[in-house]
């Protein structure tokens, strides 16, 4: 894992090195690091890429935030950044996990949506900061989060109702049996179609922030075009950015909740 220096990459490379997953690592202008590859099967690659190191790294400040800097004394208030996250985490249990599954679900599956806020959040702050690649910009990395919570949810349905009764969450009750045969099918593609919504909408808000800041900074980069209205745009459009990084884990942990919920408690439909 040598870092290389690149004579002929330019800004603009370094700038799409931060959105495009790639074996290599590019924190700076002209600085290439590259990765480890590890193994294959068959066709598929399992190379350590960027956006897997990304993974790792926001794992990993995750862990050293709850672990290490979360500082909480019960004898007194908590203060500075220890404040910050408590007041995160009780939003996150009593307006999301209370709010949507009950106050006994809530509790009890408060640690796995708050791993999923605090890590799509910290995902979504390392893209903006330009030494880091923006891994929530992918999705693959996306996916594989919708791939979690839709298998929450029917996990959660089966061992809650069991299989039969899990079946009937797609049969409201009352109905003539001719209409289940038209919307039993509709209500299960529910399970394709919620996913994929989370899938994209966190994907796609990520991306598109990335790619307008990108497009500012070639304009002022590669034209010197150095004016007060494209200097503002960029600083305008990461502020943006940061208000969405914030808004794009909060609403990916609040509909993951919804979904899980509407398994557990279909009579709240």
């Amino acid at each position: 894992m040598t870092p290389q220096i690149s004579e002929s990459e330019d800004i603009g490379d370094w700038i799409v090195h931060h959105l495009v997953n790639r074996p290599s690592w590019h924190p700076l202008p002209g600085v290439d690091i590259p990765l480890p590859e590890t193994l294959r099967i068959g066709t598929i690659d399992l190379s350590i890429t960027l956006h897997v190191l990304m993974l790792w790294v926001g794992a990993l400040i995750t862990f050293l935030l709850f672990a290490i800097l979360y500082r909480k004394k019960t004898s007194q208030a908590p203060h500075g950044l220890t404040n910050l996250l408590e007041t995160l985490v009780l939003f996150v249990r009593d307006q999301i996990c209370i709010e949507y599954l009950g106050e006994e679900d809530g509790r009890k599956l408060a640690p796995f949506f708050l791993n999923f806020f605090f890590f799509i959040l910290i995902l979504n702050l390392m893209g903006l900061i330009p030494i880091f690649a923006s891994a929530t910009a992918n999705i693959n990395v996306t996916a594989g989060f919708a791939l979690i919570t839709v298998t929450m949810m029917i996990a959660g349905g089966v061992i809650r109702h069991g299989p039969w009764g899990f079946l009937k969450i797609f049969m409201p009750p009352g109905l003539p049996i001719f209409v289940y045969f038209i919307l039993t099918p509709i209500e299960m593609l529910g399970l394709i179609i919620k996913p994929m919504a989370l899938t994209i909408r966190l994907f796609a808000n990520m991306l598109a922030g990335h790619i307008v800041i990108a497009a500012f900074i070639s304009l002022i980069i590669g034209f010197k075009i150095w004016g007060l209205p494209f200097l503002g745009g960029v600083v305008f459009v990461y502020a943006l950015e940061l208000l969405v990084a914030f808004i794009q884990a909060y609403i990916f942990t609040l509909l993951s909740a919804m979904f899980l919920g509407s398994m557990l408690h279909p009579e709240h439909e």
